[in-house]
């Protein structure tokens, strides 16, 4: 998100602002509008500025390191009918719990499409099918589903652009707390593995999800021991859940 911002602001600085909008593209308009809603931090308009950008109707972000239940906590922002959010969640829970590791990771970012079951009743002229992305939000593994008009056309390259869009802002509207964040002078990255470990995940699984080597993530891991003072995983994820790192 930082640096959707600079870009903006550079081009601000040159006096494109000035010139009329219709000279920019609907994606330039896009993260222009992030921009102002990251600096509100109002998740809901970044949401639907995302939603609109790809003719969708409704959206539905949803996060899988809260429980799928029906209390519905694990929804971060949504605009969907109550009743087709609590119908919907538990098939898209377990489907992405059957997959392995390695199929999420390389499912990420890619535009997934199915029907709704029978039972679920939709709002009149949406279709009846929907997209999943799912993507990471920082450290946070999320899906964005959106509903679409009925025999509306799909722009795939949108839909692309909707994927990493939405995990850049969602990582900068849902960060922790500037309190978090001072209690610990872990870097991210260390955060990063810190809660895969969390997750159960071997330091071979974690460095799939990442995309590095084993002996990297073990680095990692030593380096989060050594400033927590902890001796084994174990105490490092009993220390980041007392610091509500995890």
């Amino acid at each position: 998100m930082d640096t959707i911002r600079a870009d903006v602001t550079l081009r601000e600085s040159y006096g494109f602002s000035a010139i009329a909008n219709e000279r920019k593209s609907a994606r330039e308009l896009l993260v222009h509008q992030l921009r102002r809603c990251a600096d509100r931090t109002s998740l809901p308009a970044g949401l639907r500025a995302l939603t609109q950008y790809v003719s969708a109707s409704h959206y539905l972000l949803v996060r899988h390191d809260l429980s799928f239940n029906t209390d519905i906590g694990f929804v971060v922002a949504s605009d969907w009918p109550f009743d087709m959010v609590r119908g919907l969640t538990g098939s898209v829970d377990a489907g992405h719990s059957r997959m392995s590791e390695f199929d999420r990771s390389c499912n990420l970012m890619q535009p997934n499409f199915s029907q709704f079951p029978d039972d679920v009743a939709v709002p009149d002229g949406v279709g009846r099918e929907y997209c999943a992305i799912t993507l990471n939000a920082g450290q946070v593994r999320m899906t964005l589903l959106l509903l679409f008009p009925e025999h509306f056309i799909l722009s795939q390259s949108k839909l692309r652009d909707i994927g990493l869009l939405t995990g850049y802002f969602a990582s900068v509207c849902c960060r922790p707390s500037k309190r978090q964040e001072r209690e610990s002078d872990l870097t991210d990255r260390e955060i990063e593995c810190l809660y895969w470990i969390a997750e159960g995940k071997t330091s071979d699984e974690i460095a799939v999800i990442l995309g590095i080597s084993r002996n990297t993530i073990n680095n990692y891991i030593a380096s989060v021991m050594r400033k927590t003072a902890t001796k084994t995983r174990s105490e490092a994820i009993a220390w980041a859940v007392r610091n509500n790192l995890v």
